[in-house]
């Protein structure tokens, strides 16, 4: 692709599609024009961001042709029939982290996305934050020696409402999807590879979503990673990595901008690493690349990446949670 501005679409108006929509704005040759929702909120969001279309549903989106590549903001339910609507009108993609509701989904997506000479990608943002690509520096440069233990949580205090999407099965809510995956992520990250044993606990509350679950990784060389995480209660979302010369904090690790290093001889560093926008554009510009360099596939958030992440989270499940509708074919 080698136009100069590349025009976005999104398919669903929440407040993620906020998020990203306002991101936008800090990316150089980006041009959102429309914006898609079945529930009535697509004329509010055009007007807010100053949109030529905006639809009430996403047969007709799909079909302007004026949209190079669409972002995928709906409800984790939604996640596969909506990508697959837009691969099959020619739409490049990024969606929404989790990507589908199970490495299968996923798979899917993917090779349909191959077959049609598509772009399509997973939006997990953390691994683009200039944050990350310092964390990866410091570890790369030995100054925190071998890492042997990796401690992350993403647990927030959500009152509960059985209609709110973390507590509503219908629409593939609970922690792991929604906030496990970050610390799951982020772990194999910055260990640059996956586990070789996986094992973990949920709490299925009264609505059958898992309320509260834990997560034990562990690595070919010994690394553990112990995770969490709850909507129903609140904790630091910090992720601390241990290592045989020391420790690396990273505060609020789901938007890091900061790096406090502790080594066992009582030096200590903080490392501010600021972001632009809300962190979310440094994701849209790699979609960007990519396009223009008229790559399928981003070299930093790969599809086995994305498989990957798929498989733990479809391991921890076991038998344990299912949701509605992810057997799709």
């Amino acid at each position: 692709m080698s136009k100069s501005t590349i025009n976005w679409g999104i398919m669903g108006c929440g407040s993620i599609a906020r998020e990203f929509a306002d991101a936008l704005k800090a990316v150089p040759g980006a041009k959102l024009i429309a914006a898609a929702s079945k529930s009535g909120k697509s004329r509010q969001f055009a007007e807010e961001f100053n949109l030529p279309y905006y639809y009430d549903n996403y047969e007709d989106f799909v079909k302007n042709e004026s949209i190079d590549v669409v972002y995928v903001a709906t409800t984790h339910n939604f996640h596969y029939e909506n990508v697959m609507l837009c691969l099959n009108n020619g739409k490049h993609v990024l969606c929404e982290k989790p990507f589908a509701l199970n490495a299968k989904q996923a798979l899917k997506l993917i090779e349909t996305a191959k077959a049609k000479r598509l772009f399509i990608m997973e939006a997990m943002w953390t691994r683009f934050s200039p944050a990350l690509s310092r964390l990866m520096d410091v570890i790369k440069e030995g100054l925190i020696g071998e890492i042997k233990v990796l401690k992350g949580q993403f647990c927030i205090d959500v009152p509960f409402d059985p209609k709110h999407r973390l507590y509503n099965l219908d629409l593939a809510g609970g922690a792991l999807l929604d906030l496990g995956i970050y610390p799951i992520t982020f772990a194999c990250m910055v260990l640059e590879k996956y586990p070789v044993h996986i094992t973990g606990s949920m709490n299925i509350g009264k609505t059958g979503v898992d309320e509260e679950s834990h997560y034990l990784l562990k690595f070919d060389k010994g690394e553990t990673a112990l995770l969490s995480s709850a909507c129903t209660f609140s904790a630091p979302v910090d992720f601390t990595l241990y290592g045989t010369k020391g420790h690396i904090i990273v505060p609020n690790f789901y938007f890091p901008s900061k790096l406090i290093i502790k080594l066992n001889d009582g030096d200590e560093q903080h490392i501010d690493v600021p972001y632009e926008s809300n962190g979310k554009n440094y994701e849209a510009m790699e979609v960007m690349e990519c396009l223009r360099q008229n790559k399928t596939e981003s070299d930093k958030q790969t599809f086995y990446d994305t498989i990957k992440i798929m498989e733990i989270m479809d391991c921890l499940r076991g038998k344990d949670l299912k949701y509605p509708g992810e057997s799709v074919f």
